[in-house]
């Protein structure tokens, strides 16, 4: 079986480590574990694993956040990839830092890199996992916080809750949507 892993971001130097590119961080994690390195392709930074009987195509699209969903398409159609094979990781202001979150479809909630994926996929039936980045910020700083780096007690509790998310992506991939959600929700 074969799997599209999709960590949302955007590239450049700038952005490394910010709170809007965790799906990029969780991918490395991922990736890291896998002994896997990361392959600049078409639309973004490829990295291929197995993980027991699956075979995952990691992506961390190079068009930036709001037109991730051309890199999402791209691969979905090269891989052949069933759409219920695709698993986008993505922050969220709205849940806690290093909480998880996962989705067996929904919404954008005025993601910008969720959005351009619904558009270019013309559904929102694909999986995500939401990871949260809190939302420890003024009325009106939203954006800078969103491109800003965690703080030091986030960054201490990272890579832990990477680690989590990463086993969650396995989870998806061998066990399926409602297992992942059963087991890692609110963990």
């Amino acid at each position: 079986m074969k799997y599209l892993i999709v960590g949302l971001g955007n590239i450049g130097a700038e952005y490394q480590g910010t709170r809007h590119n965790i799906g990029f961080t969780v991918l490395d994690a991922l990736a890291v574990a896998s002994n896997a390195v990361f392959n600049a392709e078409r639309y973004g930074a490829v990295a291929q694993i197995r993980v027991k009987n699956a075979q995952l195509v990691l992506l961390k699209p190079s068009t930036y956040m709001n037109l991730s969903g051309e890199a999402v398409r791209y691969w979905k159609q090269k891989e052949n990839i069933a759409l219920e094979n695709i698993l986008v990781i993505v922050d969220d202001i709205a849940l806690p830092f290093g909480a998880i979150r996962l989705r067996s479809k929904g919404a954008d909630g005025g993601h910008n890199g969720l959005k351009s994926i619904d558009e270019m996929l013309q559904t929102q039936n694909y999986a995500r996992l939401r990871f949260g980045i809190g939302n420890d910020f003024p009325r009106g700083a939203q954006i800078d916080y969103v491109l800003g780096y965690p703080t030091l007690e986030q960054q201490a509790i990272l890579p832990e809750r990477a680690n989590v998310a990463a086993d969650a992506i396995k989870a998806f991939c061998l066990s399926g949507i409602d297992f992942a959600m059963t087991h890692y929700n609110n963990k």
